[in-house]
């Protein structure tokens, strides 16, 4: 296993595989995502074009089975900045967590601890970053396809210093794998302060 760090346009050539990646994950139960090749990688060249953003890989030979993304919040979309900025919150101060995508075999192996710890390690080393952030799709309950025995990951992300901060809302629109449309989806953030 190899762990392999990137930089915005360097990213590039595992554009491709990366999205496939993000279609098989987001399949899975809180996502249920239904997406495509094409979109995804319109959707990565958003952090392909910042020159800022960290792409963690994780290769078993050249093959990518696990990939974590990163970028100042400044440069992600409207969807993700509004909620901050209508509490008082500064996007330039904030760094973005993407997303942290493993292929299902390879899970329990430590690389979700491994993603956290190098995009925060990047965030401290640009220097100007006082907390970092991610948000997470909710889902009810009693949600018809929550597989049983579900565990989300709200006690993987406090262990990790991360607080939930239900205040900060947005929405975004995806069709789920039973829908024939898009949809709006609620997510709220989780936020840590950066030390030294």
């Amino acid at each position: 296993m190899q762990i392999r760090l990137l930089q915005g346009a360097a990213i590039a050539p595992h554009i491709e595989d990366l999205a496939r990646l993000r279609l098989t994950v987001f399949r899975e139960f809180p996502y249920l995502y239904d997406g495509t090749l094409d979109y995804e990688a319109r959707y990565l060249s958003t952090y392909a074009e910042s020159p800022e953003s960290l792409f963690v890989l994780a290769l078993d030979g050249q093959r990518v089975v696990g990939a974590s993304t990163g970028l100042p919040m400044a440069d992600e979309t409207e969807e993700f900045q509004r909620p901050f900025r209508e509490r008082g919150w500064d996007p330039k101060r904030i760094f973005y967590f993407g997303e942290s995508v493993l292929q299902a075999e390879y899970r329990g192996s430590g690389l979700g601890v491994r993603f956290f710890a190098e995009r925060e390690g990047y965030a401290r080393r640009l220097g100007r970053f006082r907390h970092c952030a991610f948000c997470a799709v909710e889902r009810p309950d009693d949600h018809p396809r929550r597989p049983p025995g579900y565990q989300p990951l709200n006690e993987f992300w406090a262990r990790r210093g991360y607080s939930h901060h239900p205040e900060l809302r947005t929405e975004y629109h995806w069709r789920d794998l039973d829908e024939d449309s898009q949809s709006a989806k609620p997510m709220s953030f989780w936020l840590k302060e950066l030390t030294p």
